[in-house]
């Protein structure tokens, strides 16, 4: 089954919607006044193509927006645009929803797993803050889990989103969720490329489509940054998601509804088939729209329609 959203628009509880409030942004991030500049129609706005500005306008939106004080990342680590990770979240919630009559899920006693959250923990962020969600967040990154850390303690979140390193590079589920541990949903971000350079052509093909190709400027690689595990890996995204798959067959009695970011559409009915081998009793591809841009999360359950109405229930 697939949900499709109703025009490019972000979802209606998402917080981004309209022109960004600049003077509002400033306030409580005085650093993005040095980035701001005025675009080609004449708006106020900020230098999309700096990293350190991308990095200090994501500050100032989950400062202005979400209560979320001294959130940094290191350089070079990505930094996701957080108008659309917000939308994956509320798509989870609304998937939670429909076993529940429409009721979303809310409260600490809702726990989610995050695999491979990175430095800027973007997923444990949103989900906690406006749905009060409990988190487990794993990454194989030690440094990019100290960042993580850093910006938890700042915001008293330490006992609400727990940090756990996977040891385990091809694992996804495996030495992080423990035998008495149950969750509602896990998501995922994956490394969508199968190279180094498919992920800087990806890259350069995005420049080329926003038209911000400059012959008198160096633009970066990657403005949003990122990590090569973060971007990439052997296989790419199909490799990826097809390896978790079979993993969650493992992990079926503990989990209520799976879910990955999907990148290309063509993947879907690749991965269904995987799912439909593996024995999935249902699955979602949630499509989401921002802007121009079309993306998606694809959900698979091992419970029926039922068990997981029970499993909530309990939850509560």
């Amino acid at each position: 089954m697939s949900t499709q959203p109703a025009g490019a628009l972000l979802h209606p509880r998402n917080r981004h919607q309209g022109r960004y409030d600049f003077a509002a942004l400033i306030a409580v991030e005085p650093r993005l006044k040095a980035f701001m500049i005025i675009n080609p129609y004449g708006k106020e706005s900020i230098d999309f193509a700096n990293p350190a500005a991308v990095r200090v306008f994501n500050a100032a939106l989950l400062h202005q927006l979400y209560g979320i004080k001294n959130w940094r990342i290191p350089e070079g680590y990505l930094c996701p645009p957080v108008p659309g990770r917000a939308d994956y979240i509320h798509g989870l919630a609304d998937l939670l929803a429909a076993d529940t009559g429409g009721k979303i899920p809310r409260g600490r006693g809702f726990t989610a797993l995050d695999v491979g959250t990175g430095a800027n923990c973007i997923y444990p962020l949103l989900g906690h803050h406006d749905y009060g969600w409990r988190f487990i967040a794993s990454d194989i990154d030690a440094q990019a889990l100290a960042s993580a850390a850093a910006t938890l303690a700042a915001n008293g979140l330490e006992t609400l989103i727990e940090l756990r390193v996977q040891s385990d590079k091809s694992a996804f589920f495996k030495g992080v969720l423990r035998a008495d541990e149950r969750v509602i949903c896990t998501l995922c971000n994956p490394p969508f490329h199968s190279s180094a350079a498919e992920a800087s052509s990806g890259s350069e093909r995005k420049w080329r489509n926003l038209g911000k190709q400059d012959p008198q400027r160096r633009l970066p690689t990657l403005n949003f940054g990122g990590k090569s595990n973060e971007l990439w890996c052997k296989g790419g995204e199909l490799t990826f998601v097809r390896n978790m798959i079979k993993e969650s067959k493992d992990y079926a009695g503990q989990v209520l509804w799976f879910t990955t970011l999907v990148s290309k559409s063509a993947h879907i009915r690749l991965l269904q088939r995987v799912l439909t081998q593996v024995g999935a009793l249902d699955v979602q591809v949630c499509c989401m729209a921002q802007g121009q841009k079309q993306s998606r999360f694809l959900a698979w359950t091992f419970h029926a329609a039922e068990q997981r109405k029970a499993w909530l229930a309990d939850t509560e």
